[in-house]
């Protein structure tokens, strides 16, 4: 386990109820300056995928990459880690739907109202429209999942809904499934620009 895993498991269990003792030792032994809170695993795949593109080591730049198993724990960690807690910048990814959670995470934090990147729908949304439908199910066939597709697309839920979100939703469909097609969909962006938060939010840290 690296350094910064071991901060990220420490904050995970301080802001749980444990001791904040470790989280403390370990921010100032890797001289961590800011922390990304991030929704979810999908999203720390998609960022960490976006930061490996551009050769940039986030645990070295002393940048820690938090998934906090949903939104509406914000509040919680970035009352541990903002100004008021460990001092660290805050900064973060959302979908427009979570936008109020991280407002009022930065508000109880003490950290202004800069730094929060919002997705209009979702990151795998802004990702699916950046790549095209055709390319993302090329990618779906790559990855073995395009019988899974089909089988997905002639549910009769499905048949209404646009091309781009009958693939957004079937990202959701597995279990671990939009943390693999996070990092897979960021590194097929090739020359295309990665979607506006996310780039942002490279460019901010």
């Amino acid at each position: 386990m690296s350094d910064m895993n071991a901060f990220r498991d420490a904050v995970t269990a301080w802001a749980a109820g444990g001791p904040g003792g470790p989280a403390r030792e370990l921010a100032g032994r890797l001289s961590v300056r800011t922390v990304v809170l991030l929704e979810g695993l999908s999203d720390a795949a998609a960022v960490g995928a976006l930061a490996a593109r551009h050769g940039r080591d986030m645990a070295t730049e002393g940048v820690c990459v938090l998934p906090m198993g949903g939104a509406m724990n914000v509040g919680r960690f970035s009352a541990l880690l903002g100004p008021r807690g460990l001092g660290l910048r805050l900064t973060g990814l959302c979908d427009e739907r979570e936008r109020g959670y991280y407002a009022r995470g930065w508000e109880r934090a003490g950290a202004g109202s800069d730094g929060v990147f919002v997705c209009a729908a979702d990151l795998e949304d802004k990702l699916i429209r950046a790549l095209g439908v055709d390319r993302v199910t090329e990618l779906v066939r790559e990855q073995g999942d395009f019988r899974a597709l089909s089988t997905f697309l002639r549910q009769p839920a499905q048949r209404s809904r646009a091309p781009e979100q009958q693939l957004r939703r079937f990202l959701g469909t597995k279990k671990g499934r939009k943390i693999h097609y996070g990092r897979v969909l960021v590194e097929a962006l090739g020359q295309e620009r990665p979607p506006t938060p996310l780039d942002g939010l490279l460019s901010a840290l």
